[in-house]
């Protein structure tokens, strides 16, 4: 009988729970009367098309009616904005790029992002343009490369700005002359759809408007009223955020490197060798977002092992300045599309070169030191002879009695000198002035 009761039990266990289940599915239908908020703020870079491609999937999944990023950017990777675009053309969710607040702007590769919407709008106040390709520290790309990325890139941006209905000619200007217009400018010529001076004015313009999506469909949008739900960044996203920053980066890198050679100089510290590692570890992790320049990053190793071979090797210094022209170049050529800040770069090798070679010239010295203990750091040592040695006798040196031999026989009381060691009995020679001697040792 009790184990009838235990198998009812059971079943009605189970069947509360998946009615919960059950429940908990039919009480969360798709939320069509929702807008979700992404603010994109900053560079663009992997952390933010991350965040940006989540929050899309995230409307989707929501049953959104519409996603909207509000962009204030200068610009950043070209990677990352193509990842931004692709996600937006292809969003099964209408997109709508609101650049704002007043004072914001659509620089570069923002452009691209705000003709990629479905509806681009702009505040008042703010501006859209400036979207020429440069390269590493902001300098433009020379020779035949220049043709064929400004070209690319002008019919890429021309190709979106089309099929949106935007007026691609001036992007195409934008990418090639690096012009920048006002959002009335914009709106004049047909880059974007609407000026709109805050929310509420954008939800009330775009209101009946009709959007084409990717897959064919037609969707009649219906704002007013609509429910506007923010889009955090979750604490992964700001990490990566902030680590993808290519000065980050950099900075991480160097600390790791030289976390792990203090550790392997000075094992047993511990804390140098932790820091180290997860430095590296973050670093690394940063360095897989971003375009990394393997040349420069080989750089960088190569100076750290130059630095490392000083300790061994007597180069009067070479080897060092070796390492810090390999630092200094290796940072430079560190990644591909940007570049670590030279104000940064600069007092970085510096500072790293110095420790460097502080810690190599203090391990040189250690390496090169007469040794203080054991059996060797009594050789040059002076003592004093409590038994006539004659050839031999009894020696006190160093805080210990010793069997010493000498060349000639020296009385009780008198200095010696170490000179060598055999077995367990020392050579010893008749010392010097023990003031005079003490005195040179000073000196």
């Amino acid at each position: 009988m009790s184990k009838i009761k235990a198998v009812m039990l059971f079943c009605m266990i189970v069947a509360g729970i998946s009615w919960i289940a059950a429940s908990g599915t039919l009480a969360a239908p798709p939320e069509d009367n929702k807008a979700l908020i992404i603010d994109l703020e900053g560079p663009i870079n992997p952390g933010t098309a991350t965040y940006v491609t989540r929050g899309l999937e995230e409307a989707r999944i929501q049953g959104a009616q519409l996603a909207v990023i509000r962009l204030d950017t200068p610009g950043g990777l070209v990677s990352s904005m193509r990842t931004i675009v692709k996600a937006i053309l292809n969003s099964p969710v209408p997109v709508i790029v609101y650049v704002a607040p007043r004072g914001a702007g659509a620089a570069s590769a923002g452009v691209m992002v705000t003709v990629a919407a479905h509806i681009a709008a702009m505040a008042p106040g703010t501006n859209i343009g400036a979207a020429h390709p440069v390269m590493a520290g902001g300098k433009d790309v020379k020779g035949d490369m220049s043709k064929k990325v400004v070209n690319d890139m002008a019919s890429y941006g021309r190709g979106i700005a089309e099929d949106r209905g935007k007026n691609g000619q001036w992007v195409e200007k934008a990418i090639r002359e690096s012009v920048s217009i006002t959002a009335d400018e914009a709106l004049k010529i047909h880059v974007i759809d609407l000026v709109a001076k805050n929310m509420d004015e954008l939800f009330r313009l775009v209101d009946g408007k009709k959007i084409k999506l990717s897959n064919g469909t037609e969707v009649t949008l219906r704002t007013l009223g609509i429910e506007r739900t923010p889009f955090h960044l979750r604490f992964r996203d700001r990490v990566l955020k902030t680590i993808s920053d290519p000065n980050i980066a950099y900075i991480l890198m160097l600390i790791g490197l030289a976390g792990l050679y203090f550790e392997l100089a000075h094992p047993g510290a511990i804390l140098p060798g932790v820091v180290g590692a997860i430095s590296l570890v973050l670093a690394f992790y940063s360095m897989q977002t971003l375009p990394v320049n393997y040349a420069g990053l080989l750089l960088i190793i190569l100076g750290i092992i130059f630095f490392i071979a000083e300790i061994k090797v007597t180069s009067y210094g070479m080897l060092s300045i070796g390492g810090l022209i390999s630092l200094t170049i290796g940072s430079i050529m560190l990644f591909e599309d940007i570049g670590v800040s030279l104000k940064l770069i600069l007092p970085t090798v510096l500072l790293v070169g110095g420790f460097f070679a502080v810690v190599a010239g203090l391990a040189f010295k250690a390496y090169r030191a007469k040794p203080r203990s054991g059996m060797e750091g009594l050789i040059g040592e002076v003592g004093v002879v409590k038994e006539p040695i004659d050839p031999e006798g009894l020696v006190f040196v160093h805080g210990e009695y010793w069997r010493a031999r000498a060349p000639e026989r020296i009385e009780p009381g008198e200095d010696v000198t170490v000179e060598a060691i055999h077995g367990l009995v020392l050579n010893v020679r008749k010392a010097v002035n023990r003031k005079f001697q003490q005195e040179g040792k000073n000196v």
